[in-house]
C-alpha cells in the first residue's frame, strides 16, 4: 500500500527578515522534513502508518532582539541601550542611560535633565541648560525635537524599555539629517511590561525618587502607565531640582492587518542652575556656586510639558506597511522667574507629522526593501518675553517671535541585496527649512545694522549611499558616504537677551561624511569599531560674549563658522572574561571615543581645535554576573583635557573617575536591588563648560563642576 502523508508544513514565525543564506537554509530544511515522512513509508512494506501535522517553529524574537537586528542591517554605527541594564545602577538622567555608548558625550551639570548631549560634535558647543542641537530624539519613532531644538525636561528615564542610538547619517529611518544622527527612546507596554511594579530610590545630596508602574492586555488591548516623583537637593550650592510626570502607551489591534498606538508624556520640573566657577574656585569647594548666579537667582521652570503622539500601522497582503504619526508638543518655559535680572517667559507649540511606507520586493532580480517617507515638525506658536523685574510689576523689554518656522523631510531609501553578504544602501533626503524669527518689540533701539526680523525658507538635498559585507553570519565591514544638513534653531537667531534686539541671519550648517567600521558578536567578543570623517560647511558654533554678572544675564551668542573639520574613532567592546559550568559569567565592557574637531584654515584660529568636549573619552567597567542574580563590578570614566575658548589658550585638566555597583535581581523578577557608588576619590573634575572667545589664557569662569563621591540605592518590587 502506497503512503501518502497527510500533511507536512513548516512554519517560521519571527519578527525579523529571513534573506540570504538564512532562507536557503530554511528551504533546505523544509525539503528535508517533507522528504523524512517518505523515506519512513518505503521502509514500512506492511504497516499503514498516520503520520500527524509536523509544525517547526522558530522562537519569536523580542522587540528588542528584533531592533537590534534592524540596527545591524544599517551600514554604520549604531547602538542600543536595555534599560533594565541600565537599573543595575542609578538611573537618574540620560548620562546613565547613554553611558558605554562610542561617540557619545552625556554629562549633567547640577544633576537635573538639562545634561549636555553631543554625537560626534553635533552641538559639543551648546551649554547645559539650553535645549539640546545637532541630534534628533524621538519617542518610539515620533518626534519630539522641533524647530527650536529639543526641550529637555522629557528626556528623563521613566518608563523606558529600550534606546537605539543612531549616529550621523545612520539616522536616515528617522527623516534626521543632522550630522549627530537621532536618538530613539522606545516606551514600555503591556506587552512588554505586564504586572504592577514600585520602585523607590535615594542617595547623596538629597537625592530621592519614587515610581510606580502598571501594565497589562485586557483583549486586544494593552496599556502602561508609569508616574515618578522625584528631588535633588543638590552637590553644588543653588542646583535644588524637582520634577514629576506620567508616561503612558495604550495600544489596540483592530485585525492583524491594522494596529495603533496612543502614546502622553507629562512633565513639571523646576530646577536650580549650576554655575560656572574658574578652575581656582573648582580645586579650592567644587561645591560653591558664583556670586552672579546667587544673585540674580536664575532658574528654569517647567509649569507642564505635555507631549501627545499616535502612531497607527497597517500591513498590506504582500507584507508592505504604512505608518501615519502625529504629534502635538506644547512645552511652556520660565527662565530666571525669581531673578530680578531679565526673567523671560517662553511659549512654545509644536505639531509634528510623519508619514512612512515600506515595502520588500524584488529589483533587478534582487531582494530589495523600499521606504519612502515625510515628516514635519513645525512651530504653531512660540515666542518669548523678556522683562525688567517681576512680570506683573516689571515691564516688558523684548518680545520675539518664531511662528511658521518648521523642517519638513521627504526621503526614499532602498536596502539593495547584491549577493548573499552584499548589501547596497541607497537614500536621498530634500528638506524644506524655515526659519522666521521676528522682534516684534524692544525697548531700546536697534542700532546694530542687522535687520529685527529674519525669514529664511530653502530647499536643500542630503544623499546617502552605504554598503556592508558579512565576512561571517555575525560579522561584518561596512561603508558609508553621506550628506548631513543641520538647520539653526529657531531661537539661536534671537532669543531671550535684551542686548540683541534684532535677527541673526543664519544659515543650515551642512556636512559630507564618511565612514568606515566593523562590527560584529561571537561566543566572547561583542563591538563594533567605526572611523568616520566630516568636512563641515558653515558649522553652528556658540560663544559666551559677555560672562553673567550681579546686574545681566549672560550673552551667548550662534554664528556659522568658517570651514571646519569633524572626525574621529568609536569604539566598543564588551569580553565575556571567564564562565563557570553554573552559569556565572566575569565580563569587560569597554567604550573608546577619539574626538578630532578643529577648524580647516580659519583666518583668525588658523587649525585650533574647537572647544566644549575631551579629545580622549574611555569607559570600561569589570563586572560579575552570578547566575543567581548577585552581581557586582567596578567601573572608570577617563577624560582628556578640553579646550575652553577658540584661541585654545585655557583648558579644563584631564580626569579619571572610579565607580563600583552590586545589587540582586531575582531569578523570578518579583525584586531588585542595587547599591551604585560614583567617585570613589572624591575626585574635583569638569563635567561640561561654557566656551569662550579668547581667554587670553586665563582662567575664566568657565567651568561646570561635576559631583563629588556619591552613593545611591534603589529597590523595586512587581507583582
Amino acid at each position: 500500500m502506497n503512503f501518502v502523508p497527510r500533511a507536512t508544513s513548516v512554519i517560521l514565525n519571527s519578527s525579523t527578515k529571513v534573506v540570504g543564506k538564512d532562507w536557503k537554509l530554511a528551504s533546505v530544511g523544509a525539503a528535508l522534513l517533507s522528504l523524512a515522512p517518505l523515506a519512513q513509508a518505503e521502509d514500512a512494506t506492511q504497516t499503514e502508518k498516520r503520520l500527524e501535522t509536523v509544525t517547526v517553529q522558530a522562537a519569536k524574537a523580542t522587540p528588542v532582539q528584533a531592533a537590534q537586528a534592524q540596527l545591524d542591517e544599517i551600514p554604520g554605527g549604531t547602538g542600543l541601550v536595555q534599560q533594565a541594564e541600565v537599573e543595575k545602577g542609578r538611573s537618574a538622567t540620560l548620562e546613565d542611560t547613554l553611558a558605554y555608548q562610542p561617540g557619545v558625550y552625556a554629562q549633567a551639570a547640577g544633576g537635573n535633565d538639562a545634561i549636555k548631549i553631543s554625537i560626534r560634535g553635533s552641538g559639543a558647543n551648546t551649554s547645559p541648560g539650553y535645549f539640546r542641537e545637532g541630534t534628533k530624539f524621538l519617542f518610539d519613532g515620533l518626534a519630539l525635537t522641533g524647530a527650536g531644538g529639543t526641550p529637555y525636561e522629557l528626556l528623563d528615564t521613566q518608563g523606558l524599555s529600550y534606546t537605539e542610538v543612531l549616529r550621523g547619517a545612520n539616522a536616515f529611518e528617522y527623516g534626521a539629517l543632522s550630522l549627530g544622527g537621532a536618538i530613539n527612546f522606545v516606551t514600555n507596554s503591556g506587552l512588554t511590561a505586564p504586572g504592577n511594579r514600585i520602585k523607590v530610590e535615594g542617595g547623596s545630596f538629597g537625592w530621592q525618587k519614587q515610581t510606580l508602574s502598571t501594565g497589562g492586555v485586557a483583549g486586544n488591548a494593552d496599556y502602561f502607565i508609569s508616574v515618578d516623583n522625584s528631588k535633588r537637593d543638590g552637590y553644588q550650592d543653588f542646583t535644588f531640582t524637582k520634577a514629576k510626570g506620567v508616561v503612558t502607551n495604550f495600544g489596540y489591534r483592530f485585525n492583524p492587518k491594522l494596529e495603533t498606538r496612543l502614546y502622553i508624556r507629562y512633565r513639571e520640573e523646576y530646577h536650580e542652575n549650576s554655575g560656572a566657577l574658574t578652575l581656582a574656585q573648582l580645586k579650592k569647594n567644587s561645591s560653591q556656586t558664583n556670586p552672579s548666579t546667587r544673585a540674580t537667582r536664575g532658574d528654569s521652570t517647567k509649569e507642564g510639558s505635555t507631549w501627545v503622539g499616535s502612531k497607527t500601522t497597517y500591513t498590506f497582503d504582500d507584507d508592505s506597511t504604512l505608518v501615519a504619526g502625529l504629534v502635538y508638543h506644547n512645552y511652556p518655559q520660565i527662565l530666571s522667574k525669581k531673578s530680578t535680572v531679565n526673567p523671560n517667559y517662553w511659549d512654545w507649540r509644536d505639531i509634528n507629522y510623519s508619514l512612512k511606507y515600506t515595502r520588500s520586493d524584488q529589483l533587478f532580480g534582487l531582494p530589495s526593501t523600499t521606504s519612502v517617507g515625510w515628516s514635519s515638525t513645525q512651530h504653531i506658536r512660540s515666542g518669548v518675553r523678556t522683562y525688567s523685574g517681576d512680570k506683573d510689576l516689571g515691564r516688558l523689554q523684548k518680545q520675539v517671535e518664531y511662528d511658521g518656522s518648521f523642517d519638513h523631510v521627504f526621503s526614499l531609501g532602498n536596502d539593495l541585496g547584491l549577493t548573499d553578504n552584499l548589501y547596497l544602501s541607497t537614500g536621498l533626503s530634500a528638506i524644506e527649512v524655515k526659519r522666521n524669527v521676528d522682534v516684534n518689540f524692544s525697548d531700546r533701539p536697534n542700532t546694530s545694522g542687522i535687520p529685527s526680523h529674519y525669514r529664511y525658507q530653502e530647499w536643500k538635498l542630503a544623499p546617502r549611499v552605504g554598503l556592508r559585507y558579512y565576512l561571517t553570519p555575525d560579522v561584518q565591514v561596512f561603508g558609508n558616504v553621506s550628506r548631513s544638513i543641520d538647520p539653526p534653531s529657531s531661537w539661536s537667531s534671537s532669543g531671550s537677551g535684551v542686548t540683541t534686539n534684532f535677527a541673526k541671519t543664519l544659515v543650515p550648517q551642512s556636512a559630507n561624511t564618511v565612514e568606515l567600521g566593523i562590527r560584529g558578536r561571537s561566543e566572547i567578543f561583542d563591538g563594533s569599531l567605526t572611523l568616520y570623517k566630516s568636512w563641515i560647511k558653515d558649522e553652528l558654533l556658540n560663544v559666551e560674549i559677555l560672562p553673567a554678572t550681579n546686574t545681566s544675564a549672560a550673552v551667548v551668542s550662534t554664528a556659522n563658522a568658517s570651514p571646519t573639520i569633524h572626525q574621529g574613532i568609536e569604539a566598543g567592546l564588551t569580553t565575556k572574561l571567564w564562565q563557570r559550568d553554573n552559569g556565572d559569567v566575569l565580563s569587560w565592557r569597554q567604550a573608546y571615543t577619539l574626538n578630532d574637531f578643529h577648524y580647516r584654515n580659519d583666518p583668525l584660529f588658523a587649525k585650533n581645535e574647537l572647544p566644549g568636549l575631551p579629545k580622549h573619552i574611555y569607559q570600561g567597567e569589570l563586572f560579575y554576573q552570578y547566575a543567581n542574580g548577585f552581581y557586582a563590578g567596578v567601573n572608570v570614566r577617563s577624560a582628556s583635557s578640553t579646550a575652553v575658548d577658540y584661541a585654545n589658550s585655557f583648558y579644563a585638566p584631564s580626569y579619571t573617575l572610579w565607580g563600583a555597583r552590586l545589587g540582586y535581581d531575582a531569578p523570578n523578577k518579583t525584586w531588585q536591588v542595587y547599591l551604585d557608588l560614583k567617585n570613589l576619590t572624591d575626585k574635583d573634575y569638569v563635567t561640561a563648560l561654557v566656551p569662550s572667545y579668547d581667554a587670553k589664557g586665563q582662567d575664566t569662569a568657565s567651568l561646570y563642576p561635576g559631583d563629588g563621591f556619591g552613593a545611591y540605592t534603589g529597590i523595586a518590587y512587581n507583582f
